[in-house]
């Protein structure tokens, strides 16, 4: 059986996220002193990170949509204080033009570009970082929107949303993540091959083992030429 698609994650597997994150919740909570500081005199920043970690908590059931549940948050937030809602809108745009401001690992740009010469690249992630904004949408076929699938990784609804994407059966297609339970064991539970990125060479300590493990994406060429030779 031949590989002919690649699924990857993005946070911590192509840059590493929670700086990324730090610094755009930074950027949006000096925004709001500016532009609505009824909000920042009642919430210090470390609170008002408080605030929204309790409201996703208490909307479990729509915490797969990242995007959704923050503007909720800043919507409920504009209420609160009898401001526009356009605030919430605003705010968001605010935090998701720093969320994409992010730094890939070293080399990462030129092994997409080589991997995409062979094979059908796709997205398949929990967050909502966008490829083509940050500058590395030209090697990606397709991305999985988890909003449209209404569930999130390790579910396999939303690798299955990727082979349709992909026109490509499971077998045919390696899913590459950091996460042992939603990139790894999600992927393998829905049939795809699963190489774990573990660049700080942590135990595995889940059920099933990943297909292959990496600790640097330059890695990926050889693990799945072997993943094809032991498929034969």
């Amino acid at each position: 059986m031949m590989i002919k698609c690649i699924t990857f994650d993005l946070d911590d597997t192509l840059w590493e996220c929670k700086p990324v994150i730090m610094r755009a919740e930074q950027i949006c909570y000096q925004w709001i002193e500016t532009y609505y500081p009824k909000i920042s005199s009642r919430y210090s920043y470390e609170q008002l990170i408080r605030n929204r970690s309790e409201y996703m908590q208490s909307h479990p059931d729509d915490v797969y949509d990242l995007t959704k549940i923050r503007k909720d948050w800043l919507s409920q937030l504009a209420r609160e204080f009898a401001y526009n809602q356009q605030m919430a809108e605003d705010a968001f745009h605010v935090f998701w033009l720093a969320r994409n401001e992010v730094t890939l690992f070293d080399g990462t740009r030129d092994i997409l570009e080589q991997l995409s010469k062979q094979y059908s690249l796709g997205v398949v992630t929990n967050g909502n970082a966008d490829v083509n904004h940050i500058g590395i949408g030209q090697y990606f076929d397709f991305s999985v929107s988890i909003a449209d699938v209404g569930a999130a990784k390790p579910d396999a609804k939303v690798f299955h949303h990727a082979l349709n994407l992909a026109n490509c059966s499971a077998l045919e297609t390696v899913h590459i993540g950091d996460h042992p339970i939603y990139d790894v064991t999600g992927a393998l539970n829905a049939g795809l091959h699963a190489i774990w990125y573990n660049p700080g060479k942590l135990s595995w300590t889940e059920k099933k083992f990943p297909t292959a493990t990496i600790s640097h994406l330059n890695e990926i060429e050889a693990q799945i030429e072997r993943i094809i030779a032991r498929t034969f």
